[in-house]
């Protein structure tokens, strides 16, 4: 995989459901972000869908979390964003990352974290997180003015549609694919339905 964000990772296949994965996210310069344990839960109309049990871990240099409620992760084909849905009792309903050239590579998914974030929080609502720094981002990552534009539209479109709840941002999609994950690894469901 090329660390050159502006030449696109090379494609492949999605494996088969329930393969565990790891979602590799990286930054612009191609340095490594994020790491997720997750299995591949299946394709819907909105994209290919992975699921986080409770315990299992994500992983970025100098910082490790465990997953403490079951979470979806949707990676739609148009690769500009990745979101994640958690279940209850996760304060946090939805968390968009905004992406650049999220696709599947080498039979792993990944992407670039572009800093930009939607996030519909129990306490808070819908906001766009990380807003305050995207300028200062923008100029340490060097990001070109006209991507930079694009993303703070798909921003302001994601924003929208998560306020609305329109699909798949909506809690029935959710439902759907927790009720695979827990299906996939054969744990019981810790999700409200």
């Amino acid at each position: 995989m090329s660390a050159d964000p502006n030449v696109p990772a090379e494609a492949s296949e999605p494996p088969p459901v329930g393969t565990k994965v790891e979602f590799r996210w990286r930054k612009w310069d191609g340095s490594t972000h994020w790491v997720h344990e997750c299995v591949y839960l299946g394709s819907d109309e909105w994209g290919d869908w992975f699921g986080q049990r409770g315990g299992w871990r994500s992983d970025r240099p100098g910082r490790s979390v465990v997953v403490v409620e079951d979470n979806v992760m949707l990676l739609p084909p148009s690769g500009d964003h990745v979101l994640t849905m958690n279940a209850r009792p996760h304060p946090t309903r939805v968390y968009i990352d905004i992406a650049w050239d999220a696709r599947w590579s080498g039979g792993e998914p990944t992407g670039i974290d572009m800093d930009l974030d939607v996030v519909d929080q129990e306490a808070r609502g819908v906001y766009i997180d990380d807003e305050d720094e995207w300028q200062e981002h923008r100029v340490l990552y060097g990001y070109p003015l006209d991507l930079v534009e694009k993303l703070e539209a798909l921003t302001a479109d994601l924003f929208a549609a998560v306020t609305a709840h329109e699909p798949p941002y909506d809690p029935a999609t959710a439902a759907h694919w927790l009720a695979r994950l827990v299906d996939s690894t054969g744990d019981p469901a810790t999700a409200e339905r």
